[in-house]
């Protein structure tokens, strides 16, 4: 897997997770502050796509995780 893919499993995994703490209907509800998380990682991904800068991508290249071109060109 690629840095992109990995950006995209860590952020869906974390809007997920922070949606299913953070909404009141949810059986693992625990405050609606969770969804300032939520907020949070969206915002990341919109500075990532205007910027082309990711702290998430830093990390996983500096771990050896190839960069690869996008998955979704064939």
């Amino acid at each position: 897997m690629t840095v992109d893919r990995y950006i995209h499993i860590f952020a869906g995994t974390f809007i997920l997770l922070s949606l299913a703490l953070g909404v009141n209907g949810s059986p693992l509800f625990v405050s609606p502050w969770w969804l300032a998380f939520t907020a949070f990682v969206g915002l990341n991904l919109f500075q990532y796509g205007i910027t082309n800068v990711c702290p998430l991508g830093w990390m996983l290249k500096k771990l050896g995780v190839p960069e690869g071109s996008m998955s979704c060109q064939r």
